[in-house]
């Protein structure tokens, strides 16, 4: 399925919405079209023929002039509101399915690509998702609408006039090919070196202690300043291609084509029936004049397009990645004899880190592993939580391969502990629980004393509900290390 597919199947999750936008639309687009026609009439018919004044039909001409002009203004409010009321759900809706798809991935995947390059497909490429809803195809449907109308009603009031107008399409259309051609290039590096940039921030940020105590803030800021400056380049050679075509395209179209009608009515008034009447020459120079607004519309929303093309791409490209569904399956609880059976595993191949280890911990034994740095502990504790699976053996727990049911529901009855433990923006409370509505408040307390941890509470002014910032970053390494034991133990 291409990309635009796919954003066409979001779209239609909100098709009642979007259409009834549309409708609104056309009907603005149909109200706006039929004014030059009763000027034309009111010009031919009253204004040009002096001893023809009927005042009664004037006024008639006139107030349904200026009610066609609300008329229009009130549906484009209308169609604009439901449009983007549309577009905003769109979106939405594709957050939640990426950071939800987040959820499933491996840990392998977090492993290849920062954290700075997920956020910023989450929130800055879906928002540029957002504008091409909101925005360009919003502008590409009031534009490609209104230059049908205006056609149509070229060919209404002169059909020759309205083919010189139609040389205006074929340009539009290798206009639009050779943009985009130049400018999705640009536009993939720009969106590039923006994810970079938001990776190395960071980064910066999580490890800012290191930076400061090893003096790396100049390394740190030329690294950034190298992905910023080539940032700043792309989008300067985006506008001068914007600067360079857009207005000066349209302003040429628009002199060449009123040159081309000048001639043309130039050579009727010369004619022998010189049949041309103000109404009518008004009437053209209006649907002209009309007719690049539109088409100015569309060749500025092409940067915006090519943007959300690129920011597409990469959002798909996250939800094609590989994850493992969340289950509702849930495992007894079970008792806990656990055997690696000739495990090998490498983080990358073939520098295995794991080499046929055999070992077994019994039900109620106490296990130590000890080794030097990098001899694989913390790799054991790894592919036993199946954050990764071995490349080759098995793990079992009471005889049942661990890879026979999902991560979640193995984990089910694990806790763990890490050397640097991590808290979630929230309280006391709420770290313990991870929100879990079964764990009633008494629980929380219970699993707290059991580690020893009740003078934690004791020395904060709000107990269990003190609040927590973002990695516990106000506690201190043994109030986040008893805090993640209780969570353990629940």
């Amino acid at each position: 399925m291409t990309t635009t597919q796919r954003l066409i199947k979001y779209a239609l999750l909100y098709k009642n919405t979007l259409l009834l936008g549309i409708f609104l639309l056309l009907i603005a687009v149909a109200a706006d079209v039929s004014g030059p026609f009763i000027a034309k009439k009111i010009i031919d018919e009253h204004i040009a023929d002096a001893t023809s004044i009927n005042v009664k039909p004037l006024l008639m001409l006139l107030g349904l002039f200026f009610g066609l002009a609300v008329i229009a203004a009130l549906f484009r409010y209308c169609q604009a509101l439901l449009l983007q009321k549309g577009a905003n759900r769109i979106i939405q809706t594709m957050r939640n399915d990426v950071y939800e798809h987040v959820q499933t991935l491996p840990v392998r995947y977090f492993d290849n690509l920062p954290a700075g390059k997920v956020v910023s497909r989450i929130t800055n490429d879906t928002e540029a998702v957002r504008n091409l809803f909101v925005t360009v195809l919003a502008n590409f449907a009031a534009s490609g609408m209104t230059i049908i109308g205006i056609y149509i009603a070229l060919f209404i009031l002169d059909w020759r006039m309205a083919m010189i107008a139609l040389l205006l399409i074929p340009i539009l259309a290798i206009w639009i090919v050779l943009y985009r051609k130049i400018a999705s290039k640009y536009n993939h590096v720009v969106r590039s070196k923006l994810s970079d940039m938001n990776a190395r921030i960071n980064e910066s940020i999580q490890g800012m202690p290191v930076i400061q105590a090893f003096g790396q803030e100049d390394k740190m800021l030329k690294e950034f300043e190298e992905s910023n400056d080539e940032h700043f380049r792309y989008q300067n050679k985006l506008l001068v291609l914007d600067a360079a075509t857009s207005h000066n395209l349209v302003d040429t179209l628009q002199s060449l084509t009123l040159m081309a009608f000048i001639i043309y009515f130039g050579n009727q008034a010369l004619g022998a029936e010189a049949a041309i009447s103000v109404g009518l020459l008004y009437a053209f120079v209006d649907y002209i004049t009309r007719i690049f607004s539109p088409v100015m519309g569309i060749v500025n929303q092409l940067p915006h397009l090519e943007k959300a093309k690129v920011s597409s791409e990469r959002v798909f490209e996250l939800l094609d990645e590989k994850g493992e569904p969340l289950t509702d399956e849930t495992l007894p609880r079970y008792e806990g004899n656990v055997r690696f059976e000739h495990v090998w595993f490498a983080y990358n191949e073939p520098d295995y880190v794991l080499k046929d280890i055999n070992f077994e911990a019994k039900k109620g034994e106490t296990v130590a592993l000890v080794g030097h740095t990098g001899s694989g502990k913390s790799s054991i504790m790894n592919v036993l939580f199946r954050f990764y699976d071995p490349v080759k053996g098995q793990i079992t727990i009471d005889g049942d391969p661990i890879t026979a049911h999902s991560r979640q529901a193995i984990r089910q009855h694990m806790g763990i502990v890490l050397q640097d433990p991590y808290l979630f923006t929230g309280t006391i409370a709420s770290n313990i629980s991870l929100n879990d509505p079964r764990i009633t408040r008494e629980k929380i307390e219970a699993a707290l004393k059991a580690v020893g941890g009740e003078r934690v509470i004791q020395t904060l002014p709000k107990g269990l509900d003190e609040p927590v910032i973002e990695k516990g970053s106000t506690l201190s390494a043994g109030q986040r290390q008893l805090i993640s034991f209780a969570r353990a133990r629940i």
